[in-house]
């Protein structure tokens, strides 16, 4: 499987915003913090500029991610894979991108992930800890490489 990170094109914040409601769409109902509206705003008021990326499996477009300077380091954000590609390597692949630029760097990387969402054991797997969490974040850390 050929897996492309590109730019963001016209269309892509639309195609995201589409793309995080259906996938986050269980874990925030199971919260009680899913709105239609809300969910798809968000990407539109921060995805795209020059840190955010759309993946590509095959020349499909299949996930997306931001990975942003801030916090002393980096900030990993919608970060989202289409459910009928997950589990096939690309995010694991995708992250480990990330994670090889901020050890280049020498930088920590944050993220926020949902309370109870599968995708906490594959940070934790990468190192990743707990920073602080309420009762719907979970504010994860992997320290910087020294």
């Amino acid at each position: 499987m050929d897996v492309v990170v590109r730019g963001v094109r016209g269309g892509d914040v639309e195609w995201v915003a589409e793309l995080k409601a259906a996938v986050m769409r269980g874990d925030l109902e199971r919260l009680g913090r899913y709105e239609h509206h809300r969910a798809r705003q968000l990407v539109r008021d921060s995805f795209g500029g020059e840190h955010s990326r759309v993946i590509e499996a095959d020349g499909e477009a299949v996930g997306s991610f931001t990975a942003r300077p801030g916090e002393g380091g980096l900030v990993l954000e919608h970060f989202y894979l289409a459910a009928a590609h997950q589990g096939r390597g690309i995010g694991t692949r995708v992250l480990e991108e990330v994670l090889a630029r901020a050890d280049a760097e020498r930088v920590a990387v944050r993220l926020t992930v949902l309370r109870g969402s599968a995708a906490r054991g594959l940070y934790e797997r990468y190192g990743f800890t707990v920073e602080a969490e309420d009762e719907v974040d979970v504010r994860m850390v992997r320290a910087a490489v020294r």
